[in-house]
């Protein structure tokens, strides 16, 4: 689950951008401040808010190592702090003093990405302050920026929808209408795509738009076969222009914000949606995941940001295939075995599998009697939660070795889908068990645990033709 933990109320207008360091929350607004705090317990800096710019403060990010932030704004300017003292440390004056709508760094913090209003985008020295490369696209406000992590290419995004895709020496190698009313987010993952041929480098790219829509793109580059951009899919779920979009750091999980007020997490392996949060009350703006902790924080123009956590559940639902691939194994060591239990809400019993040395193959051989006898469990409900949890774990091991794609198992029976529906929570179930869920009065989704929107099922005629075109591939 996601639990929100903390609500920042500082601004006095909307949230336009949220960015995380390994120690700090930075948040931007239209009320022209920067507001800094400690992620340890959310409390402000003491040099906080940083205040120099003179009209809507539209972005701001941290360099790589944190040490500096920066920020850019309607007045032309792109400022660098010190987010050691919050003092400023330079000032760059965007060509023709258009309007910052998006700053950046590079991975290796050598420069600043920043794209303005008329277009242009400006290559910075981080360490001189000086401009060293600039151009610009041919039509629209330069509304997003993202820098892969290698370094090597970065792509901007437009409010007439384009893509542009530049190299390090600023040379436009790509540019492709991607959205139809413009683009207002774009972010890669720091994760490469597995499977390219050797020499190829590839990530995820993802990008929202004025459409409604959050598209997942792969960027491939090698020195021999060159540049490409490819699309992959179209995540749905949003019912208005969608104005953010981030992945975590793990590259596991995707989260985008829209005009209709909601926050959606996807799993960026399944493409399903995860969580679906709805506190805010206007526009949300702005999403950011912190690195190495399971946080997420969320802005809107309702002059709030959110700061949600997640549970460790959550963020196994997210894991790589690979990982899922160990998880329902027989090979787990006892730490594995301790990660599970805590996943599932058994935190109180890892020092009694410990000290009985329960690895994966000695889990999935527990019986109601051990549990009794041998681990001198008393409870009988601990008991039967973890033998229901058990048995949830041998049928995926089940439904693994007989090499049935996850997406075909209802997540209700853990069974090959004979007649799959889709509820409004996005996910697809047989439609016989989710019916039986929904008349047991269970308004909420089986996977979310959040109140269904609609208790209307769709029934899922492409998920059902890929169902039977794999009976018949893999059954005689």
């Amino acid at each position: 689950m996601v639990k929100l933990i903390h609500t920042l109320a500082d601004h006095g207008d909307d949230v336009n951008c949220c960015a995380f360091s390994l120690s700090l929350l930075a948040t931007c607004s239209l009320d022209k401040t920067i507001h800094l705090y400690s992620l340890i317990d959310f409390t402000e800096l003491p040099y906080s808010p940083l205040k120099f710019h003179t009209y809507a403060v539209h972005c701001c990010c941290f360099s790589p190592s944190g040490h500096i932030l920066a920020s850019c704004s309607t007045d032309g300017t792109t400022v660098l702090w010190s987010t050691q003292n919050g003092q400023t440390l330079a000032v760059m004056q965007q060509p023709g003093g258009s309007p910052v709508r998006v700053c950046r760094f590079s991975p290796d913090s050598t420069c600043l990405a920043s794209g303005a209003a008329d277009g242009t985008v400006v290559l910075w020295n981080a360490k001189s302050y000086k401009s060293y490369r600039c151009s610009s696209v041919k039509d629209g406000s330069l509304m997003a920026c993202a820098f892969s992590p290698n370094g090597n290419l970065f792509v901007t995004g437009s409010s007439c929808g384009d893509l542009t895709v530049w190299d390090d020496k600023m040379r436009c190698l790509h540019s492709e209408k991607a959205h139809d009313l413009g683009i207002t987010c774009c972010d890669f993952s720091s994760q490469p795509v597995s499977g390219g041929e050797q020499g190829l480098q590839c990530f995820r790219l993802a990008s929202s738009g004025q459409d409604c829509q959050v598209k997942i793109w792969v960027v491939s580059f090698s020195h021999v076969l060159g540049f490409e951009l490819k699309y992959k899919s179209t995540l749905s779920g949003h019912c208005a222009p969608v104005l953010a979009c981030a992945f975590s750091h793990d590259g596991q999980m995707l989260v985008s914000g829209s005009v209709d007020k909601s926050v959606i997490i996807y799993d960026t392996n399944t493409q399903n949606i995860l969580h679906t949060l709805t506190q805010h009350t206007r526009y949300v703006t702005t999403c950011a995941f912190a690195p190495n902790t399971l946080l997420l924080a969320t802005g809107s123009m309702d002059k709030t940001v959110n700061i949600w956590q997640f549970d460790q559940e959550t963020h196994c639902q997210a894991r790589s295939m690979e990982d899922q691939l160990k998880q329902f194994t027989e090979d787990w060591s006892e730490e594995d075995v301790s990660m599970w239990l805590c996943a599932q809400g058994l935190k109180d019993l890892v020092g009694i599998f410990k000290m009985n040395n329960i690895d994966g193959k000695e889990l999935l051989s527990l019986t109601k009697e051990s549990l009794a006898d041998d681990l001198k469990i008393e409870s009988l409900g601990l008991r039967s939660k973890v033998l229901r949890k058990i048995e949830e774990l041998r049928t995926k091991v089940k439904s693994l070795s007989s090499g049935i794609p996850d997406e075909f198992i209802c997540p209700i029976t853990r069974e090959l889908m004979k007649d799959p529906v889709i509820a409004s929570d996005g996910y697809s179930y047989e439609k016989e068990a989710m019916e039986n869920w929904i008349s047991k009065k269970k308004r909420t989704s089986p996977m979310t645990n959040l109140v269904l929107p609609s208790v209307v099922l769709t029934p899922n005629r492409t998920l059902k033709m890929a169902i039977n075109r794999w009976l018949e591939t893999h059954q005689k």
